[in-house]
C-alpha cells in the first residue's frame, strides 16, 4: 500500500475540525454519537483521510461500547497496531497503515472467530455503500 504523507496544513484543509482532532491528534469522539454507531448498511468502511479500505460491514457488530466495532479488518496489512500507554493504562492503538491516522483501539474481548473488538471512531471512517 502506497503511503500518504501530507503537511499539517494539508490535513487541516482536508478534514473537519473533529476529524482532524481524532485522526491526526489521537482524540476520541463521544461514545454513542458517531454516524456509524448504529449503521447496518452493507459496504466497506474506508479511512476518511486517505480512502484506504479498512473494514467490511460484514465484520461489524454491536458491542455496546458506543463506537462502531468490528471483529476483523479487511486486511491486517491495512492497519498498524501500536502500544498506547496513555490515560494510565496499556491498550493497543489502531492506525491506518497508509496515512497513519488514529482510528481507535483493539481489545481482546470481541466475538469469534477472532476474539477481537476493533473499536473505531465513526469520524475516522467513510462508508462506501454496496448494493
Amino acid at each position: 500500500m502506497v503511503e500518504v504523507e501530507k503537511s499539517d496544513a494539508e490535513w487541516r484543509a482536508q478534514l473537519t475540525d473533529e476529524q482532524y482532532a481524532v485522526c491526526r491528534q489521537g482524540g476520541t469522539e463521544q461514545p454513542f454519537s458517531g454516524a456509524y454507531y448504529h449503521c447496518k448498511e452493507p459496504g466497506t468502511y474506508h479511512c476518511v483521510c486517505c480512502d484506504a479500505p479498512l473494514f467490511s460491514s460484514r465484520a461489524k457488530y454491536d458491542s455496546g461500547s458506543g463506537w462502531p466495532s468490528f471483529w476483523a479488518p479487511i486486511s491486517d496489512d491495512h492497519l498498524r497496531i501500536l502500544e498506547d500507554r496513555s490515560l494510565g493504562m496499556v491498550r493497543e492503538e489502531v492506525r491506518c497503515a497508509r496515512c497513519d491516522a488514529h482510528l481507535g483501539h483493539v481489545f481482546p474481548d470481541g466475538p469469534m472467530p477472532t476474539g477481537l473488538r476493533y473499536c473505531i471512531n465513526s469520524v475516522c471512517l467513510d462508508l462506501k455503500r454496496s448494493g
